[in-house]
């Protein structure tokens, strides 16, 4: 991630918006359909949460939309990028979107999905100076960034400053090898890094959708054992 504006996204669409252009259930029927599925005790334990994800590209997109499908109460989105035609190939975004901030886009795409999920999205570059102020209120920080400085600088803080929250970070997904190589460790208390741990876009050149989803996924399924208090890793 880079850039330095920050900013707090405002003005993006309503539930009265998506409801003009579709039919959509209400809050309730949503909920009930969702507790058929996972059962009211976890449905209710997912509705209280808040959940950072923090880079939106293939991860974090991936993420944002799993969490927000099985009910996470509160979507902390943080990214300063926009959507580019090289996002396409493993980014949870649209052709019609090419050129929208990222925070933008995904929020229009999660209010069609789950429409009643709260959503706090941020234009900005995370760093030492706002990394309190944004994630200060989320249970668990889904790291997706693409940068290694990026990723420590945030696991050092948090590990040193935010350490009741939980943090779930990656490492490893480019290329084309085996997706049985996606991995979850747990590295340390509250810390887990998700992927093989060895490979890197910059030596392999590639990345492909299934094996950067399937890392997001990682990410995003610790998170909700985490919220239900059930963390296995066996």
């Amino acid at each position: 991630m880079g850039g330095t504006t920050k900013k707090i996204l405002k003005n993006l669409p309503k539930i009265s918006d998506i409801a003009e252009k579709y039919d959509i259930p209400s809050r309730e029927e949503m909920s009930k359909a969702l507790e058929s599925r996972i059962g009211k005790v976890l449905a209710e334990k997912f509705a209280g949460a808040v959940v950072a994800v923090c880079g939106l590209g293939g991860l974090g997109s991936n993420i944002a939309i799993s969490l927000a499908r099985s009910g996470v109460g509160k979507l902390i989105l943080v990214d300063f990028d926009r959507v580019d035609m090289g996002n396409l190939n493993r980014q949870q975004y649209k052709v019609s979107q090419l050129g929208m901030e990222k925070p933008t886009a995904l929020f229009e795409n999660l209010r069609e999905i789950a429409p009643y999920v709260e959503i706090e999205a941020h234009c900005t570059k995370l760093g030492e100076a706002n990394f309190s102020s944004i994630l200060s209120s989320a249970q668990v920080i889904c790291e997706a960034f693409d940068v290694p400085e990026d990723k420590s600088k945030l696991a050092n803080f948090v590990l040193e400053n935010l350490r009741d929250k939980v943090l779930i970070s990656s490492s490893g997904m480019a290329g084309i090898d085996s997706a049985n190589k996606i991995k979850t460790r747990k590295i340390a208390e509250n810390f887990y890094i998700c992927g093989d741990g060895v490979s890197d876009v910059d030596i392999h050149g590639t990345l492909f959708a299934p094996r950067v989803m399937l890392c997001a996924a990682h990410q995003s399924h610790l998170t909700l054992q985490v919220i239900a208090g059930q963390v296995n890793l066996d």
